[in-house]
């Protein structure tokens, strides 16, 4: 049995392509890493409440350093 395909930037579950519903624009392209950042930084706090910002934020760097669409951005080089 194949294995599921990822979304390259946050890691959902995707039928296909390369970037699942939440990480596109209206057109389909990858929205700016500025974007996608907040969005997943506002995901990791809501889903674990013990976090402040400051860890969020953290914690998402450390995930999208993971991710083939922005392991090699320079937001995330330290």
């Amino acid at each position: 049995m194949a294995s599921a395909l990822r979304c390259e930037s946050c890691g959902m579950p995707i039928p296909s392509g390369k970037y699942c519903e939440h990480c596109v624009d209206e057109n389909g392209q990858l929205q700016p890493f500025e974007v996608r950042f907040e969005q997943m930084a506002g995901w990791m706090q809501r889903n674990d409440s013990r976090l402040n910002r400051a860890e969020a934020e953290q914690a998402t760097k450390d995930y999208m350093r993971t991710m083939p669409a922005w392991k090699d951005h320079p937001a995330l080089k330290n």
